[in-house]
């Protein structure tokens, strides 16, 4: 044997037949060198692979000789020299040899124990798809003979151009197929792709599709080839075989159902014109994936599996012996079996395939291996469900070995399940038991955790309009806290007679009523719960539909509560909440997507055609996402650093899409400018990478271009510096225009050079002489916190060279302080705080934590090079660690950063900039919990010191603003 892995195999479990396949097949010439484990572990345990080794004893002999690969790949060696145009007979004697040989292959490196379960269903999908496309083939040349069809190709391929396609779902679209495993197909045809002379195109490829099932399914001493299942097509006890590709979208587009959705998961063209097959595909994604989340089709899937629960499958019976326990059931679709593992992995596809096109895999396990690594799943959970998957699989392939039959049901008799428990490699039948039965036990709780969802043990009764409420329901919200409690009986009343249009469905209104109690608690634990409870029914009165949200809501109860804080301390995310209730499917994405804004964006944009679908995609994305960095501020999972950082990493990526795209779009319309390149740069809290809730893009558009390049090379060409003009009125255009969440962003060109009255666009030398020689000291300052962000590869890095040449100081560092004095001197006059909590503008505020950091760096730039740092509190850091500032006051100056960008992130959530002294309950509470202060004097307290210290030290570097300036002026 010449296989590097050896083969482990099974004892017999019958004797006796074992010991008379030995000598049946030692009978044969040539076949000594087989060993007896081999046989007799063949001989002793299915009746079906014996019989099928003494007809293709060679291929026994290829697996034992050269292993089950090469047996396997010479099989299909074989198959590939058939032509289409024989005989049917022929054809059909020829994949029928094809299906023998393979299958026993596959079978022996199975049960041998050197082939894995993908490469066992891998090996019989190939040959289901190689013999399916070989028919098919063979019918349309045959078809085409006899005139019924007038293919455009028939001496090339006759696939091609033959407006037949032939999709797999099932086992075989995801390419798991058994040993007995029927087909499950969906024929269509594009009626105007080809001519039929005698009969309607349909009527051909009715004949023909009845035809294929006839050649896949014939029977002679041979065996057959596979089974075939039409079933699945639309409306089967209606539709014909062959079905035109206008009237499937139809019917998908209006009448698709969630458990077709579901069989969509694995649709793939299989045989036929593949690219009609594909094209069919693209055109049907809206319908399998939903763009928002679909928790509603989970209720949909578990419905249909307790109505197979009810007719096939069911519980595992009680009792002590697991042998007794287990007999006759159902690996496929009983409790604990392949469906449900199934059934739990396309349910989640189903809710987050539509945002994470990375999901829509038809394979069962590497699904699940997404799902977790986008941590839908959790590792332990798919641990469980991966290994109970092979195993029960594992199983499954035994019993159709056994007797070639389509079974998923263990043997209904102690002596059976002791021959298959030998089979499959267990010393006993008990042994055997138990170990399906943990697979199946562990199975069913996690459907069950994941289907079942517990009831509320309180119910809450509030009886019709115009009625008295119930005594202890009035006791009841009383006692939780509300003091209206008339009206917050008459509001439910009004949502379950179902006036709101989110609730005029009756099962919109039965999802709403079991949650009426956490929905009360968690709004009654709010500071105002009257207040809040109103801001919930605005919700969702304004609601266009409710089954997804109370279907979200049943699936992921703990979201409630969010939902209440956000409504009862955040008015400006409750807002946005109202107005966008698609925002709530953000705080249920997978962490790992959003680390990395720009993969996650290019994921949304899968399904983009057009310049707009771009814009508005991406707009829809950046404002969900704003959201939910709000939402993980406001709740403490995010501090303002990691919120920074998060809010400016979406916009790097917005930038870069949003450039791309309009650039894509220039160039259509003008053509390109040969030589041209140019380059983003962001300042401000962009460029630092603090952006808060609200926070502009101050953007600068640098460009660069080829002097002999005059204008564009399109249709209609445009001289270089309009060409470059309308690019960056463009850019601004579309990252400003409205939509339905409002703009991308506020978008300020102010720190260009010469400003509002300078160009929007400025070329890469003009930027270089403007700051070599008339760039004022704020203008600096500013450029302290210069990124280019998004580009042209090559060209960024010309342009941050250019910005350290415009960061070497060219005034005195006397001059540098003078005017940066000055500068914090007028905005004192004229831009004084709006109140105690405006501490960007505050003496001692943010707004002189940054001239610190950003007059040192510049005084000090041309010595220490290496302290420059768009980060603020990095730049501090910096300018610690290179002695310029002491360590104790560098260490209070970047906790004074920190403290005011955390104040100005939680009131801009929370309420905005306030002039008043105190805050409302529900904002003091959340800010105290953001900076980590007991009570609100505490922290007052604290913002007193942090300011004198913070002010204390501008002094010292920079100067003090509340003395006039003696300074004379050169």
């Amino acid at each position: 044997m010449t296989t590097e892995t050896p083969f482990h195999w099974p004892e017999p479990a019958d004797l006796a037949s074992a010991d008379r396949f030995v000598e049946r097949f030692q009978a044969l010439a040539g076949m000594e060198a087989v060993p007896l484990a081999m046989l007799r572990a063949i001989g002793g345990n299915s009746e079906y692979l014996a019989g099928l080794s003494l007809r293709e004893s060679a291929t026994l002999l290829a697996v034992w000789t050269e292993g089950p690969e090469a047996a396997i790949a010479l099989a299909f060696a074989r198959l590939g020299k058939v032509r289409p145009d024989i005989t049917t007979a022929a054809l059909g004697a020829a994949m029928r040899d094809a299906k023998r040989q393979v299958a026993l292959a596959v079978a022996l490196g199975d049960i041998g124990g050197v082939l894995p379960l993908s490469r066992v269903t891998g090996a019989l999908s190939r040959l289901a798809e190689e013999t399916l496309q070989l028919a098919v083939r063979h019918l349309l040349l045959h078809n085409h003979a006899k005139r019924r069809i007038r293919l455009p190709d028939p001496s090339g391929d006759p696939v091609t151009g033959s407006g037949l396609t032939v999709l797999a779902l099932g086992k075989l679209g995801g390419r798991e197929l058994n040993y007995s495993s029927d087909i499950d197909l969906i024929v269509f045809y594009d009626p105007a792709a080809i001519a039929s002379p005698q009969e309607t195109i349909g009527e051909s490829y009715t004949r023909l599709a009845r035809d294929l099932v006839k050649l896949m399914e014939a029977r002679d001493g041979g065996g057959y080839v596979f089974r075939v299942d039409l079933r699945l097509r639309p409306d089967p006890s209606a539709m014909p075989l062959a079905i035109s590709v206008p009237t499937a979208l139809a019917y998908y587009e209006t009448m698709g159902r969630n458990w077709e959705r579901a069989a969509f998961i694995k649709a793939r063209p299989v045989a036929g014109d593949i690219a009609l097959g594909l094209a069919f595909l693209d055109h049907l994604r809206p319908f399998i994936w939903r763009r928002h989340l679909d928790f509603a089709a989970i209720a949909d899937i578990h419905a249909m599996k307790r109505l197979m629960d009810a007719h096939r499958g069911g519980p595992i019976p009680e009792g002590q012996v697991n042998v007794q326990r287990l007999l006759s059931h159902n690996l496929k679709i009983g409790r604990g079996g392949i469906r449900e593992i199934e059934f739990l992995a396309q349910s989640q596809q189903l809710v987050w395939g539509g945002r994470e096109p990375m999901l829509r895999v038809g394979a069962t396990l590497p699904a699940l291996r997404l799902l977790t690594r986008l941590r839908h799943v959790s590792s332990d959970t798919a641990g469980v469900l991966t290994r109970a998957y092979r195993f029960l699989r594992q199983i499954e392939h035994r019993l159709q070995m056994i007797a070639d039959r389509q079974t998923h049901s263990l043997p209904d008799t102690a002596e059976g399940m002791a021959t298959l428990a030998t089979f499959m490699g267990f010393p006993s039948a008990q042994a055997f038991a138990d170990g399906v039965l943990t697979h199946l036990s562990a199975v069913q709780a996690l459907y069950d955790s994941f289907f079942e969802m517990a009831e509320d043990a309180e119910s809450l009764t509030v009886g019709h309009a115009g009625s008295k409420a119930p005594e202890q329901t009035i006791a009841r919200l009383t006692e939780l806290g509300f003091a209206d409690t008339p009206r917050i009986v008459e509001t439910i009343r009004r949502w379950l007679s179902g006036r709101p249009r989110a609730l005029r469905s009756e099962r919109a209104r039965s999802l709403l009523e079991p949650l009426l109690p956490p929905i009360l608690r968690a709004i009654a634990a709010q500071p105002q719960p009257d207040q809040t409870f109103a801001r919930f029914d605005h919700f969702v009165s304004g609601l266009p539909a409710g089954v997804q949200l109370f279907s979200l809501f049943s699936r992921n109860p703990a979201l409630i509560d969010r939902i209440a804080v956000l409504l009862g301390a955040a008015p400006g995310l409750a807002d946005h909440l109202v107005n966008h209730p698609g925002s709530l499917e953000g705080l249920l994405g997978s962490e790992e997507a959003r680390s990395d804004p720009s993969r996650a964006l290019r994921a949304q944009l899968v399904d983009a055609s057009t310049f707009e679908d771009r814009i508005g995609l991406t707009r829809h994305f950046v404002s969900e996402e704003h959201f939910r960095i709000g939402v993980a501020t406001l709740e403490g999972r995010m501090d303002v650093d990691a919120a920074g950082i998060a809010r400016t990493a979406l916009a790097d990526a917005a930038l870069a899409t949003i450039l791309d795209a309009v650039v894509t779009q220039q160039i259509l319309r003008y053509g390109a400018l040969r030589g041209a390149t140019w380059a983003v740069l962001l300042l401000g809290k962009g460029g630092s990478q603090e952006m808060m809730p609200g926070s502009d893009l101050d953007l600068m558009f640098i460009y660069d271009r080829k002097d002999d390049v005059e204008v564009s090379d399109g249709p209609r060409p445009l001289a270089s510096s309009q060409w470059v003009a309308r690019l960056v009125t463009a850019l601004t255009g579309a990252l400003t225009a409205q939509g339905v969440e409002g703009p991308l962003y506020k978008v300020d060109m102010r720190l260009r050079p010469s400003g509002n009255q300078g160009p929007v666009a400025v070329s890469l030398a003009a930027f270089r002489k403007y700051h070599a020689e008339q760039a004022w000291t704020w203008e600096q300052m500013a450029l302290t916190r210069a990124r280019a962000v998004t580009g042209a590869p090559a060209f960024l890095p010309v342009v941050e060279d250019a910005l350290r040449e415009a960061l070497r100081p060219r005034r005195a560092p006397e001059v540098l302080r003078r005017d940066a004095l000055d500068m914090r001197r007028r905005m004192l006059r004229d831009l004084p705080p709006a109140g105690p909590w405006d501490v960007k503008l505050i003496p001692g505020g943010a707004m002189e934590v940054e001239f610190i950091a950003q007059v040192l760096q510049l005084t000090h730039g041309a010595q220490h090079p290496e302290l420059r740092s768009t980060v603020t509190r990095v730049a501090l850091g910096n300018l610690v660690a290179a002695g310029l500032i002491p360590q104790a006051e560098g260490r209070a100056i970047i906790a004074a950063d920190h403290l005011w960008r955390t104040i100005q992130s939680m009131l801009r959530l929370t309420v905005g900039l306030t002039a008043a002294p105190e805050l409302p309950e529900a904002s003091g509470r959340i800010l105290l919990a953001a900076t980590r202060d007991a009570t609100m004097p505490e922290l007052r307290s604290r913002m007193e010191k942090t300011a004198a210290l913070v002010r204390a030290a501008f002094i010292r570097h920079i100067g003090d603003p509340a003395l006039p300036d003696t300074t004379p002026k050169s």
